[in-house]
Formats: C-alpha cells, structure tokens, sequence
C-alpha cells in the first residue's frame, strides 16, 4: 500500500516560493506514515494554451488531477501577484472541477504559503485568497497559530493565515531563520492534521 501524502504544491518565478516548498516538505518529514510530495504548475500562456514540455527542465514535476484528488492534505504556495495568487496556479485551481463535483477533498486540512518583493505587498490577501476555491472544495483551511515562538519574533515574513517570505525588490533575500521555522512548523502541522483527520 503507497505511503500517504501531502501535496506541495506552488508555482515559484525567481525561486524564493520554490525554497520555501521545499522547507515546508522537509517539516511535513518530520511526521511519520506520511510523505511530502513536491508538485509544481506549467506557465500560462496569453490565450492558456499550454506552451511547456510536458516535463519541466528542473525542480518539481507538474502536478496531476491524481496528485490533488489523493493527497491527505494540501499545501499551496504563490508569489504575490497584486494580493493574490499567479495565473498559472489559479488556472491549474480552475480546471479542478471534476475533483469538486467527486467532493475528493472534502475534510482534508489546506494551509497556504507565498513570497512578496515588499514587506506589505499583499502576503495575507494572498494567504487567503488562495484558500476560498479550496474552502469551495470543502477543505479545512489552517494557519500557524502564535504557540510558534516564531511568528512573535519575525522581523520579515510569517503569519497566522499562513507562511510567507520578503524576498526584496531584487527577490535575492535569503529566507530568514525565522521564516524556515515557520514553514516547518507549518508543513508538519498540516502533516499531523491529515493524519489525525484521516
């Protein structure tokens, strides 16, 4: 029988929401009987035709219907595009009608995540905005709740409705301590759901 899993799934531009994938993965590790499973989204073309080889060059593999309908739990991540999420995402959560109407992911814990170029420019619009079409989905929507010492302490990003990074008007702002420790407080929070509400 497969192992259970989290899906990871982002789509990342410059590489900072991709980074933070991988730390929320590694926070989802740390919970036993259950796996993290990188996922990533094509570019969206003007007119949505699909312009990317079917296997991207590096990182994650884009996801399928298949990844989305079996995971046990959900982690969404996006850089900011005007407090909310990009195309490319939105696009693939579009499409995901028929996982909707099998009501698939009814009762399994969502949480979100996103990297931003300024330090207010829309991470918690992002956070949530991101969460209403799986709230639609009838998922169970999760934050980071301030028994984290973290998000007291955090100078940069991190919040209840979720993680997030300031990557820097030049996106080349390394994620602080603080950040890392809230994306693998919150990967392994969404782990520890899913297993509890399985």
């Amino acid at each position: 029988m497969a192992m259970p899993y989290i899906l990871v799934l982002y789509t990342s531009r410059y590489g900072a929401t991709e980074k933070m994938a991988q730390i929320i993965a590694r926070g989802v590790e740390q919970c036993d009987q259950i796996e993290a499973r990188l996922r990533t989204v094509p570019a969206v073309s003007p007119n949505t035709v699909s312009s990317e080889p079917e296997v991207p060059d590096t990182g994650a593999i884009y996801c399928s219907e298949d990844d989305l309908r079996n995971c046990e739990g959900l982690l969404l991540g996006s850089p900011t595009r005007f407090g909310n999420m990009a195309a490319a995402l939105k696009y693939f959560i579009d499409e995901t009608g028929g996982i909707w109407t099998s009501g698939a992911l009814i009762d399994k814990p969502v949480a979100t995540f996103t990297s931003t170029s300024s330090l207010h420019g829309g991470q918690e619009t992002t956070l949530l905005t991101m969460a209403i079409p799986m709230l639609h989905h009838g998922m169970i929507y999760c934050g980071i709740p301030y028994s984290e010492p973290a998000l007291n302490a955090t100078t940069s990003g991190g919040t209840p409705y979720g993680a997030s990074h300031h990557a820097g008007t030049d996106s080349n702002n390394p994620i602080s301590d603080h950040e890392s420790e809230l994306c693998l407080a919150l990967g392994k929070r969404i782990a520890m759901l899913a297993l509890k509400l399985r």
